[in-house]
């Protein structure tokens, strides 16, 4: 004879309280019932106050000692060492996380061959579900190279600020980006709105935003008409692909302006803008008087003893969206269901407009 509702809801609500959180496919199982029979009677639970509802889950109303998070319901994310840039899509990231009652572990890749691989390796034996992964990939061989053991990762997994190029091996995974074109687009179109058509663009080169950002800037400017005067150069003489060695492509930034005859520039990150402004000064060139400048990253930029005006990528609008990403992935394969048609996101940049860009004089 099958159990009456209010019994097995009974019994759902000890086994809660004795973990401190349970898969709803776990209950499922334990209690011989379907998980739709089961994630309905946690919906009454939570309705009534004996339960709190996640994603997948159920959850005591006990508290509990920080321990008993170590219940395998982890998914890992693994981001490049010194990379403030993702700190907001990480935070972003863990906020969706802790709502679906899952623990998100961030593992740090060293700056260094394989480390990727490394940090991988040890999220999973960690017990993580799942992985957001936002590799370096200094070059496009770099990231070639680690397309084959990527793929054969047997775990939900999603690209954060990466998409792999159309044909790859890794085509098909779910990935959410910033749209740095469009970042590309709306520094220019600022810039030549306040009549500056002159524009270096001092840039990293390390990284596939890096590259988006420089291969745009050549584009664009060049469909704008103006690509003769917007010469680029190498932010700083280690932004390039190895850290180790001084870049030629590094130049000084005061005097490509004057070899120019520029009246703005576009830097890329925020941390290089701080610097190359300082610098500016030191040479006797004047933000904004003598060269506008627009800030990429806008995550320091408004720090320095001038605002800049900064193009702003959403990043935790990624941090979020990457989990999602991740979070029905992990339902699908949680129900034993397809989870359909590959994602590929890109999440439109903003402008914010400061102190470091006036019109031209």
């Amino acid at each position: 004879m099958r159990e009456s509702a209010r019994k097995r809801q009974a019994r759902i609500t000890d086994l809660v309280e004795s973990r401190g959180i349970a898969r709803i496919t776990d209950l499922a199982d334990e209690l011989g019932v379907s998980v739709v029979t089961v994630r309905r009677d946690v919906e009454e639970l939570a309705r009534r106050g004996e339960v709190r509802r996640g994603h997948g889950v159920a959850r005591s109303l006990q508290p509990r000692a920080p321990e008993s998070t170590a219940t395998g319901d982890t998914v890992g994310m693994v981001i490049p060492e010194r990379n403030t840039y993702l700190t907001e899509a990480v935070q972003a990231a863990r906020e969706v996380a802790e709502k679906a009652g899952l623990r998100l572990a961030l593992h740090i890749a060293a700056d260094e061959p394989d480390a990727e691989r490394t940090a991988v390796r040890s999220a999973l034996e960690a017990g993580a579900r799942g992985l957001v992964l936002s590799p370096h990939w200094r070059t496009a061989a770099e990231a070639a190279r680690d397309h084959s053991w990527l793929r054969a990762l047997d775990v939900p997994v999603v690209l954060m600020e990466r998409r792999p190029e159309r044909g790859s091996s890794l085509y098909e995974l779910d990935c959410v980006r910033s749209d740095h074109g469009y970042g590309v687009h709306l520094a220019l179109g600022h810039l030549t709105s306040l009549g500056h058509r002159r524009i270096v663009l001092a840039a990293r080169d390390d990284s596939p935003t890096a590259r988006v950002i420089r291969s745009e800037f050549a584009e664009q400017t060049a469909a704008r008409g103006i690509a003769e005067g917007c010469p680029t150069i190498l932010s700083s003489r280690t932004a390039g692909p190895d850290p180790r060695a001084d870049d030629a492509r590094a130049a000084d930034l005061a005097e490509t302006l004057r070899r120019a005859g520029a009246t703005a520039a576009l830097i890329h990150g925020d941390m290089e803008a701080l610097v190359l402004v300082q610098r500016l000064r030191e040479a006797g060139v004047e933000v904004p008087r003598d060269c506008s400048v627009v800030a990429y990253n806008d995550v320091v930029a408004d720090m320095g003893q001038i605002a800049l005006t900064a193009v702003a990528p959403p990043k935790a609008e990624v941090g979020r969206a990457a989990l999602g990403l991740l979070l029905r992935q992990l339902d699908h394969a949680r129900e034993g269901r397809w989870p359909g048609a590959a994602r590929h996101l890109e999440l439109l940049p903003g402008l914010v407009a400061r102190d470091s860009t006036v019109p031209l004089a």
